[in-house]
């Protein structure tokens, strides 16, 4: 009897120390992403498949306003823009004269690109979060909750308190590896970034 007490103990001891280690670690991620409320920066992304063939090169520039306001602009030849007003997500294919249009629901916001604009409360929510720190290099990997999600992980990692790259690995074990260079934190970005003018006489498909 006197066993089994102690590996109770044992036992509540240890998830008692892991729920602290997760608060612990989200607070961090939260905290980090709280300091930016805007972010500016370049990106290169890379996307390989599982078995690290390479799938596609791009690049290009992002623009985050916290809360929910998002500027993704991927260079031609390959060119695409994406902007989220804070209700709605715009996808604009310049080469096809395409709009498409999706309200900002859940499942958008767990995309890693609008996670770095969204609403930092609903973080440990829908994720499960561990963070690993090296140096001036902070890491945090991030499990969704849901089986429906986008991506079966993310990494998100800082340097000296900025965002510098981001791993996403998909369900397939495909993975997408975002490098954001020259970034800029808190400067002012006019809000006419975020409102996507849909060209006249393009397709525009609502979903």
């Amino acid at each position: 009897m006197r066993l089994i007490r102690m590996m109770l103990v044992s036992a509540l001891s240890l998830s008692s120390v892991s729920a602290f280690a997760a608060e612990a670690d989200v607070a961090r991620l939260s905290q980090l992403l709280n300091n930016s409320k805007t972010i500016e920066a370049r990106f290169s992304q890379l996307t390989l498949d599982a078995g690290g063939t390479q799938l596609q090169e791009t690049a290009g520039q992002m623009v985050v306003q916290r809360p929910g306001l998002f500027y993704w602009h991927t260079d031609a030849p390959q060119e695409q823009v994406v902007v989220s007003d804070g209700k709605n997500v715009t996808l604009w294919d310049p080469d096809l004269e395409q709009a498409t249009v999706k309200k900002l629901d859940e499942r958008l916001t767990q995309t890693p690109a609008l996670l770095l604009s969204g609403d930092i409360s609903k973080i440990s929510q829908s994720f499960d979060i561990t963070s690993k720190e090296q140096g001036d290099v902070m890491d945090f990997t991030l499990k969704p909750k849901t089986k429906d999600s986008l991506f079966d992980s993310l990494r998100l990692s800082f340097r000296r308190g900025l965002v510098n790259d981001m791993q996403l690995v998909d369900t397939t074990g495909s993975r997408t590896n975002i490098l954001f260079n020259g970034v800029k934190a808190n400067e002012p970005v006019p809000a006419s970034k975020f409102k996507f003018d849909i060209p006249a006489g393009a397709d525009v498909i609502k979903e």
